[in-house]
This record gives structure tokens, sequence and C-alpha cells, in this order.
């Protein structure tokens, strides 16, 4: 019979729309900004840099540029120290000067947060990003894109707790000192 499939769509809509009067798990709209949906953990949108306790010696970057180089469409723009600071482990190292991203360019495809050594860059959950300017307020300067690891702890629980068990591991393996060589026995004549 000729329109049985728009029949059948029609009832299938109005299914849909008399039930989700009636039960509210029917409900597939959000009433965005009022109600948010929580994201998941895997979830990602633009890079922050992490810092542990003080936003500025504390930053866990070292400005080693393998992220600059690494970003397929070269958001990250980063500028070397030229004197050194204490590191959160307190050992003298180069820091940012200038650490800048892009996110009018910035793809989310977390390949600066994979090749990281350092476990300075990650992915943030903040997707409200939109600004009245064009140009200069859509380039995210380091003092913005630092957030603590408290918020990175909230955001990202269970990898932040992987990443602080790693990064204490590998601090002890430093300060533990050396094994020295076994003596080995003299010869005998």
């Amino acid at each position: 019979m000729i329109g049985t499939g728009v029949l059948k769509g029609m009832a299938v809509t109005a299914r849909n729309f008399f039930g989700s009067y009636f039960e509210k798990d029917r409900l597939i709209t959000v009433q965005y900004p009022e109600e948010r949906e929580t994201l998941p953990e895997n979830y990602r949108n633009f890079p922050f840099l992490v810092f542990d306790n003080d936003p500025e010696a504390g930053l866990r970057c070292v400005a080693c540029k393998i992220c600059e180089k690494e970003c397929p469409p070269q958001c990250i723009y980063i500028v070397k120290s030229d004197d050194k600071k204490p590191d959160y482990m307190g050992k003298p190292q180069f820091y940012p000067k200038v650490f800048d991203i892009d996110i009018s360019v910035c793809m989310s495809c977390q390949i600066c947060v994979e090749v990281c050594p350092f476990e300075a860059i990650k992915m943030d959950k903040v997707f409200e990003l939109s600004r009245r300017e064009r140009f200069n307020a859509l380039l995210i300067k380091k003092d913005e894109l630092a957030k603590s690891n408290d918020y990175y702890h909230r955001i990202h629980p269970v990898e932040a707790a992987e990443v602080d068990a790693n990064l204490a591991a590998a601090a002890a393996a430093k300060k533990k000192p050396a094994p020295t060589p076994a003596a080995a026995p003299a010869p005998a004549t």
C-alpha cells in the first residue's frame, strides 16, 4: 500500500513526542545552560598547562618544544627562556617565556599531550571559549593556559592519579643512589 512508510514514521514520531511528557528518561534535549550533561573523563577539547603549587615556578613545562614541532596545524608557539628557574622538583630548568596556543587553529587532536615527556600539557573539558573579538582573543597565552594539578585531578581523576604516581616513582628513582658494583675477587696466583 502506498504511504505505509510515512504512516510508520509518523507513528514513531507521535510515540516519542507524547512519551517524552510522561517518561523523564525519554527526554533528549538538555536545557542548556541551566542543565549541563556531565562529560566523560576521556573527553578532550583544548590543551592546558599543568603546574604544581606555584603557577610560574611550578609549571611542569620546560620549553623542550616537542609539542610545537609535532602539532599538525602548528598552533603552538613557544619561546624558551634565557635563564633557568627551579622546577617543581627543585632542579634548575628552562621554562617557557612565551607559550601561546591559537584555539582558532587547534583541532584538539591531543598529539601535544601524547608527545610531552614531562606530563606538562593535558586536554581540558572547557568548551565555552567563544569570544567577541576574532584575532588576539583566540590566542590563549601562558597565564590563561596554566591550571593547577588540583584542577587536573577534578576533571581527569583516574588519569591524574596515574600521572602523579609515575612522576613520584621517577623522582624516587632519581633520588635513590646508584648501586655500587661488587668488588671483583683478586686473581689467585
